[in-house]
C-alpha cells in the first residue's frame, strides 16, 4: 500500500472565513466534507468537519455555507484511496475548534497507525493522563469532528471490546477489519 509523500496530517486553530461543503459516497454512505480557506493545504481547504448522516456530532450544512465539490478533490481523491486500499495514511490539513485536551487526543490518534489499533488506557497514556481519567480521554476521542481521516475508530476497549463509535460501531468494525486489524468474521 503506498502513502502519500506529503507530510501527515497538520492540524491547526479553526479561523474565520468562507465555508464549504460537498458530500462523497462512500462504503460507509454519504459522507459530509466541511472545510474552510486555507491556502496551504490541498485544494485551498482545510477540513473542519468528516461526518456520516445520523453520526452523533455529525455537522449540519449551515445557512451561509457554499456547496463546492472542487476544493475537497484531494480529499476525495485519498478517500477513494483508503477505501481502495492504496492509502494508509491521509496527508490533509485540518482545522479544528476542540479544547486544549481534546486537540490533544485528537493529535495523539493521528499518531495510531492503519492496520493497527490502541486502546483507550494506552492513549491516556500518550496524552500524559492518569488511567483513572481514561473516560475523559473517551469522551474527547467521541467528539472528534473528523471521522475516518483522524482515525478514533482505531481506539478500542482494554478488553478488545469495540466499544462506541460516534458513527455506530458496525461501521468501526467495517473500518477495522477493512484495515486489516480485524478478521472477518462470518456472523
Amino acid at each position: 500500500m503506498n502513502t502519500p509523500d506529503r507530510p501527515a496530517a497538520t492540524s491547526t486553530p479553526a479561523s474565520p472565513g468562507t465555508t464549504f461543503y460537498t458530500t462523497h459516497d462512500s462504503p460507509l454512505g454519504e459522507l459530509l466534507l466541511v472545510g474552510v480557506d486555507s491556502p496551504t493545504a490541498p485544494g485551498g481547504i482545510a477540513l473542519i468537519s468528516l461526518s456520516l448522516p445520523g453520526q452523533r456530532g455529525a455537522a449540519t450544512i449551515g445557512a451561509q455555507w457554499h456547496r463546492d465539490a472542487h476544493p475537497f478533490a484531494e480529499a476525495v481523491r485519498q478517500l477513494r484511496g483508503y477505501f481502495a486500499g492504496e492509502l494508509t495514511r491521509f496527508a490533509l490539513e485540518f482545522r479544528t475548534t476542540g479544547t486544549e485536551f481534546q486537540e490533544r487526543v485528537w493529535r495523539a490518534l493521528d499518531k495510531i497507525p492503519y492496520g493497527t489499533t490502541t486502546t483507550y488506557g494506552r492513549l491516556a497514556e500518550e496524552v500524559g493522563v492518569a488511567r483513572g481519567e481514561v473516560r475523559a480521554v473517551g469522551a474527547a476521542v467521541g467528539a472528534n469532528p473528523l471521522l475516518l481521516v483522524r482515525p478514533c475508530h482505531r481506539v478500542i476497549g482494554a478488553d478488545g471490546a469495540m466499544r462506541g463509535y460516534a458513527a455506530g460501531v458496525e461501521r468501526k468494525v467495517a473500518l477495522l477489519t477493512h484495515e486489516g486489524a480485524l478478521q472477518p468474521t462470518l456472523i
